[in-house]
């Protein structure tokens, strides 16, 4: 999958490092963000291929940047991360633009299928 970019996108330090690592281990160019403010800001300076999104943050979550986003790149591709309990979050991450999901805590191999099927 070389030359590919993916932004990854959450709150959590050791989550953003652990899909980093997974990441350039397997050929993609990685940016992260912290939040959904960062993730807007880097979207814009990046272009990533895709964005691998948790969609409960401070500051700005990740549905408003996911509405951001779209909004500024109507083809882009997000995949969300929810925990337990928030289906009623992923159906309106769907209807907005998202293209995929998957439930905290995944497994590394979770994250990377996703990102092979969105990008392939």
């Amino acid at each position: 999958m070389g030359n590919r970019k993916v932004m990854v996108v959450d709150d959590d330090a050791a989550t953003r490092m652990g899909c980093r690592k997974l990441l350039v281990e397997n050929g993609i160019d990685v940016a992260e963000a912290a939040n959904g403010i960062e993730a807007i800001s880097v979207y814009g300076d990046f272009r990533p291929d895709m964005v691998f999104m948790d969609i409960a943050m401070p500051g700005m979550d990740g549905l408003t940047a996911l509405q951001n986003i779209i909004v500024m790149d109507a083809k882009a591709k997000i995949a969300m991360a929810i925990v337990k309990g928030q289906q009623a979050l992923v159906l309106e991450a769907l209807q907005t633009g998202a293209v995929d999901f998957v439930i905290k805590p995944f497994k590394q191999e979770q994250v990377l299928g996703i990102i092979k099927k969105v990008l392939k």
